[in-house]
């Protein structure tokens, strides 16, 4: 028997290439916006991928220049997010040990490291900024959420490559759920938009080198699909039980009813359709639900072999018959953070009615045998939503969400 405490998600926060805020980032989601431009920095001009989706403010001019300078971006990002989750929340009265903070990101400080290093290496040991081990940590955004928050209840912080915001998200369940605390800020961040993971997965050929066309580079289950983009942002949400967001008479956007959690254990960088099927398959046990009637977010990165394994796991878990929506179309992959803004679209898909479209996609790949949403944002009124987020290393994440 799945285990029934009912969690909800009373607010949400956001920092995208396609807004400052959730809401912005939803409009632009709803409106099929792109969020994809080519790189300005004098850095970026001899690299073989000079495209990137990048976030449309500075998250440091969002705070006081003495709070942002010891502070990466990454975790820049993490303050500014959760704090208009937490304030949309009403700022809740809690008791500070009933407060937990699980934050992923897939890279962490990487550019506050790479910075240092090359300061090092450039003006010698004195001008390493005495910020920098706290800057890199990929802890760090975990680490300073909770103590602007006061959360004592834990601060977390799963590094799980692409799934790792995702896992974040299932981890705060399962926190809630075990009555150790009763509200968690969940959810990821990654900034690493930076020549070196630039060049590393362009060396792979994981990315598109449509640099000449950067709003049509990310397609998604697209037929001419050639790679994802690299993306930047945050997306925590906030988790309650039930009964104590009652008690406050808080709101929800909807409620987390299940998580699925699994490892492929084959391949470091490859797709693994089995290990996909047993995390919806999870999911769906956990939440007590079926597929039948399921709008789906998918991982879907616009990679020629990942999307078809996707594909097909989502046709082996839940059908063929679900409308599927595939936001890093518009948005590029943010890495640790993309299975925090998947789910925050999952979300909004089911209380507004609205699955985002899927930009980009003018020929249907034929071996994506799935109803995908595209041209325009698809209307329906489903029982739930399920989340994907895939990462290197074989960590495969899916969460089901359902109407508030």
């Amino acid at each position: 028997m799945w285990n029934t405490m009912d969690v909800w998600v009373t607010d949400l926060g956001a920092m995208t290439p396609l807004g400052f805020d959730a809401n912005d980032t939803w409009v632009a989601m709803q409106g099929g916006e792109n969020g994809i431009g080519v790189l300005k920095e004098s850095w970026a001009e001899e690299l073989p991928v000079r495209i990137a989706a990048q976030l449309t403010e500075d998250p440091g001019d969002s705070m006081k220049r003495t709070e942002a300078r010891k502070l990466d971006r990454s975790e820049q990002i993490a303050l500014v997010t959760a704090r208009e989750a937490w304030a949309d929340a009403g700022a809740p009265e809690v008791d500070p040990e009933r407060v937990a903070v699980v934050l992923g990101t897939g890279i962490g400080g990487v550019t506050s490291l790479l910075g240092q290093n090359h300061i090092l290496e450039t003006s010698g040991p004195r001008r390493v900024s005495p910020h920098t081990v706290p800057m890199l940590m990929a802890n760090g955004p975990a680490a300073w959420v909770s103590m602007d928050l006061n959360a004592q209840g834990g601060a977390h912080a799963p590094v799980s490559a692409c799934a790792s915001g995702a896992e974040a998200i299932a981890l705060g369940l399962d926190l809630i759920r075990a009555g150790r605390v009763d509200v968690v800020v969940a959810g990821g961040v990654e900034a690493s938009v930076h020549a070196l993971p630039l060049t590393a997965f362009a060396q792979m050929m994981a990315l598109s080198t449509s640099n000449d066309a950067p709003e049509t580079a990310s397609r998604p289950f697209d037929k001419r699909r050639n790679g994802f983009v690299l993306g930047e942002g945050g997306a925590p949400v906030v988790l309650e039980s039930a009964d104590h967001a009652r008690a406050r008479g808080s709101r929800a956007h909807g409620r987390l009813l299940g998580t699925g959690i699994s490892s492929s254990a084959s391949h470091i960088t490859a797709s693994d359709l089995p290990g996909q099927v047993r995390a919806m398959s999870q999911s769906l046990r956990d939440a007590g639900l079926s597929g039948t009637d399921v709008v789906v977010h998918a991982h879907a990165t616009s990679t020629p072999q990942g999307d078809v394994a996707e594909a097909q796991a989502i046709a082996q878990a839940v059908g063929t018959h679900p409308v599927v929506t595939a936001t890093k179309s518009m948005t590029g992959h943010l890495l640790g953070a993309s299975g925090a803004l998947g789910a925050m679209a999952a979300i909004l898909a089911l209380r507004d009615g609205s699955a985002p479209p899927t930009r980009n996609l003018t020929e249907q790949d034929p071996e994506v045998a799935l109803d995908v949403a595209a041209g325009s944002a698809r209307s329906g009124q489903w029982q739930c939503a399920l989340s994907n987020s895939f990462g290197f290393g074989g960590h495969n994440v899916s969460l089901v969400f359902g109407r508030a």
